[in-house]
């Protein structure tokens, strides 16, 4: 069976509430992508299913395809305040591919555990026959855990 999804936990000494307050920011985003290629955010922090924001990205930072820099419009799938935060994007490659990413919080009793993802398993035969997924490796979505979790224990 072809593997189409990656799950990664990380524990985070911070509530639900403060990591959602994060990670439905734009801007957050960006402070704690570990690809290199969210360079900065438009948009303010989403609040359910529908909205969107923008990211200015820069495809260099992987150096797997030529595309430079770009923009793409983050739409948000799936909304739970203070427990999953789900999305996908549309940007220069149409039809948007369908490819999702998202995190989910559990509550424990010193924290929250993080759960992100990534998941390619709706997206279009023409991208997958592409053979360009995953995109992003299961390693960087730990890391962006790990920056996640130095960004909130930094917090004021």
């Amino acid at each position: 069976m072809t593997v189409e999804r990656f799950e990664v936990q990380r524990h985070v000494n911070a509530s639900p509430a403060e990591i959602f307050a994060l990670l439905r920011s734009p801007e957050g985003h960006v402070t704690i992508d570990s690809s290199g290629m969210l360079q900065s955010a438009e948009g303010k922090p989403v609040t359910g299913v529908g909205d969107e924001f923008i990211v200015h990205m820069d495809r260099e930072s992987l150096n797997d395809l030529p595309m430079g820099k770009y923009d793409v419009t983050v739409i948000i799938t799936e909304f739970e305040q203070d427990r999953l935060l789900e999305w996908t994007i549309s940007g220069t490659i149409q039809p948007p591919i369908e490819h999702r990413y998202g995190y989910r919080l559990e509550a424990d009793d010193t924290g929250t555990i993080v759960t992100s993802y990534y998941d390619w398993s709706k997206i279009a035969p023409r991208y997958r026959e592409a053979a360009i997924f995953p995109i992003i490796p299961e390693s960087a979505l730990r890391a962006t855990l790990g920056i996640l979790a130095r960004t909130i224990q930094r917090r004021p």
